[in-house]
């Protein structure tokens, strides 16, 4: 029996005994958006649980806008554009704006990724940087978790005025669901940070599992730190198989 998976840009096809029962979990249909850019634009200035981006800009000095790196499929090139035009309205100029990708843990970026991650014209005009998760020295200490993580997060979203995250909310193995909190912890966190937080104490929980969020340690303790770190404003994305934004 020849599967095919859904695996990296072109998936990947697997040859599985014929014997065995096979199912395929899938997501639901769902309508996607007719117009993501205006619903964008709507959400920017009608946000679930905080104020509008523009009022919540007003008066900073500089901005951080945390992306996910080259392994997740968020759409930066339509998610960007808005956010910097409403900084840009709030007088925070573009050499003010530092977008941090959040590597987390992987490899660095290349510079051909990050001209797709975010459109030519937003790798010409603007500062983009990977986290080094690696450099210790990069990071500011903020204490300990109550489950005793050491919290090391990038000091360039510390220092920065306005922080904003991005990102895509999906199912997760272990966190229960991805984005939000994630862009945070292990996004750009310390590997002594992030081996804590990925260590057996955490992982092997019953409750560390996909889709689950009540008593789960691993989304419990990078919520906790996300908080910590602090975190002014959220965009985050649900898209479908064909990475279409969702209502």
């Amino acid at each position: 029996m020849r599967v095919h998976l859904e695996y990296g840009r072109d998936g990947m096809a697997v040859q599985l005994p014929d014997d065995r029962v096979v199912r395929t979990l899938a997501y639901k249909d769902a309508e996607p958006l007719a117009d993501p850019a205006a619903e964008l634009q709507s959400a920017l200035q009608h946000p679930l649980a905080s104020q509008p981006l523009d009022i919540v800009a007003r008066g900073r000095r500089d901005a951080c806008i945390v992306i996910c790196d080259i392994t997740r499929p968020v759409p930066n090139r339509l998610m960007l554009p808005p956010l910097l035009d409403t900084l840009h309205r709030c007088g925070i100029a573009s050499e003010r704006v530092l977008i941090l990708v959040a590597t987390g843990l992987h490899r660095p970026s290349k510079p051909a990724e990050l001209v797709e991650m975010v459109g030519p014209e937003i790798a010409a005009q603007y500062r983009i940087e990977d986290h080094h998760g690696q450099i210790l020295e990069e990071h500011t200490h903020l204490g300990d978790s109550p489950r005793g993580v050491p919290i090391w997060i990038d000091s360039r979203y510390l220092e920065a005025d306005l922080k904003i995250t991005t990102g895509l909310i999906e199912p997760h193995l272990m966190a229960g669901f991805s984005g939000g909190r994630k862009l945070i912890c292990p996004g750009i966190a310390a590997l002594e940070t992030v081996k804590v937080w990925h260590g057996p104490d955490f992982l092997e929980h019953p409750k560390a599992d996909c889709g689950i969020l009540e008593g789960n340690p691993v989304h419990e303790e990078n919520t906790w730190i996300a908080r910590r770190a602090g975190c002014d404003f959220i965009v985050n994305v649900v898209m479908d198989d064909q990475r279409r934004p969702l209502k």
